[in-house]
């Protein structure tokens, strides 16, 4: 059996308040979490700017402090693995994808798209053109 400790994640969107849904799949992660001795992340989902609100974030804490899912990392407890806002991790997606651009070469930015957005030309034999059947 291997000694990698379960770690389970629950990223609701601060885009509403929790709804049943959303609480369930928090409690059978936590279930989980707590029957393996793993951990149970809470990981706000915030990147919808438009309709994230505050509030909503706030509520979603209450809810789920109500409802007795409490958190081994995120928002309020921090953790060696945060930030827990998904906003806040733009730094740490940058330097990760520094270091797949130095690694391979033929990862390209297109002067035809913007910056953020990156193009891998997959060298797999799944991305050749298939070959014409013989008749």
């Amino acid at each position: 059996m291997s000694s990698t400790k379960v770690r389970v994640r629950f990223a609701p969107s601060p885009t509403g308040f929790l709804h049943v849904g959303g609480a369930r799949t928090a409690l059978f992660n936590w279930l989980f979490a707590r029957h393996s001795g793993g951990r149970f992340i809470l990981r706000i989902e915030d990147t919808d700017r438009e309709r994230s609100k505050p509030e909503y974030e706030e509520a979603i804490l209450r809810d789920m402090k109500w409802l007795g899912l409490d958190w081994d990392e995120g928002p309020e407890k921090g953790g060696d693995k945060g930030p827990y806002l998904q906003t806040q991790r733009g730094d740490l997606y940058r330097r990760e994808l520094e270091k797949l651009m130095s690694a391979w070469p033929r990862i390209e930015k297109p002067s035809r798209l913007p910056a953020k957005f990156i193009v891998i030309r997959a060298s797999a034999p799944s991305s050749a053109k298939p070959k014409e059947k013989k008749k």
